[in-house]
């Protein structure tokens, strides 16, 4: 039986992925009817399919409606214009909140990691200074040994010397 991979478009690939304060104010935006209109319209204004509807309509208009269109057409162009004008700022404000929410989101984060770091690197440096400091006493005792050491060998050494010298001494007081 052969597995097959899941292969996401991009738009899929978006969706899943989104930033956490845009789904927050995606939800809240959906709560209200009034700004899902909006949107839809938006949307809708934004699209292809806008500007095909629209080469019909003021074909038909001017063909075969009014013999004279420019009027009634200039009237109509002009409100919806004001209109649309009027969706593009509530687009806008939308695309102004996501981008508010999610730098309020990422300031939050980055806060967060900020303190986070601070918090380990100053666990860090307690550490090494502990070691440090625990280095410096064993230096210092390892330094106190080896003068011990030092002084015991030269004892040593001395009183070999000194035995040394002392059997010479006697075997030439033997000879």
């Amino acid at each position: 039986m052969t597995h097959s991979a899941v292969v996401l478009t991009p738009s899929e690939i978006v969706a899943e992925t989104k930033h956490p304060a845009l789904i927050e104010v995606a939800e809240k935006r959906a709560a209200d009817v009034q700004l899902r209109v909006a949107d839809a319209i938006t949307k809708f204004a934004g699209s292809m399919m806008f500007v095909y509807v629209h080469i019909v309509l003021f074909a038909v208009w001017m063909l075969f409606v009014e013999v004279n269109p420019w009027p009634t057409l200039t009237l109509g162009v002009s409100l919806e214009a004001i209109f649309l004008s009027t969706f593009v700022m509530i687009g806008q404000n939308r695309q102004a909140a996501y981008q508010q929410a999610k730098a309020d989101h990422d300031f939050l984060t980055n806060e967060t990691e900020l303190h986070t770091n601070t918090e380990l690197t100053q666990a860090i440096h307690e550490l090494t200074r502990q070691l440090h400091a625990t280095n410096e006493t064993e230096l210092h005792k390892n330094t106190e040994l080896t003068q011990a050491i030092h002084e015991l060998t030269r004892q040593l050494h001395a009183h070999i010397c000194l035995g040394q010298q002392t059997a010479a001494a006697v075997s030439d007081s033997d000879s």
